[in-house]
């Protein structure tokens, strides 16, 4: 498997706010991206509304990526090609649509749900915590990405076969949601 290097970060233009939601969903409020994921030692992260988006290439290939090592939870951790929050008022759909260039360097195509309503909450071995409503969706995306450098380590392109291979022989290996997307047949839904 060959891997490859992401593209130096763009300066940050806003503040990014998150969508704060009820334990039925239901949004609740907002708050800074920034500071909306926290240790389990301080009170944890409140459920929040993101996606998670599966990336394709035109030959059928999953884009596995590495999360950036700074990253406040789960840095280093390889999973799918991106995850994101839709801003307010923005569906999960159009945030992929959004996020997809700011994160991988390119725009996505073909954006369609996989596992709509699917939910999770995990903690990292340093205490952080993710607790999301988090759509996944499905994209395609010509040629290779160019990920920024504070998203994504490094890349590389796999087969479903190799990667659920990998799921079920080493699970700690990848991030606990695309393990759960797994588990929830997200790769037997294409």
């Amino acid at each position: 498997m060959e891997t490859s290097s992401p593209r130096t970060p763009a300066a940050p233009s806003a503040v990014e706010l998150v969508v704060l939601l009820g334990s039925d969903g239901v949004p609740v409020g907002t708050e800074p991206k920034a500071t909306v994921h926290r240790r389990v030692d301080e009170g944890g992260t409140p459920l929040h509304l993101a996606f998670s988006c599966h990336v394709y290439d035109a030959a059928g290939r999953f884009l596995l990526t590495r999360r950036a090592l700074g990253k406040k939870a789960f840095g280093g951790v390889w999973t799918n090609g991106f995850c994101g929050h839709p801003g307010v008022g923005e569906s999960p759909a159009a945030a992929v649509v959004r996020r997809a260039p700011q994160e991988l360097g390119v725009g996505v195509r073909d954006v369609t749900p996989l596992l709509p309503d699917f939910r999770y909450r995990a903690v990292d071995a340093g205490g952080m915590e993710e607790h999301e409503v988090c759509p996944v969706f499905r994209a395609e995306i010509d040629g290779d990405p160019a990920p920024e450098r504070d998203e994504v380590a490094e890349w590389c392109w796999v087969t479903v076969p190799e990667l659920t291979a990998a799921l079920a022989a080493v699970p700690r290996a990848f991030s606990p949601w695309l393990v759960e997307q797994w588990e929830q047949g997200a790769f037997s839904a294409r």
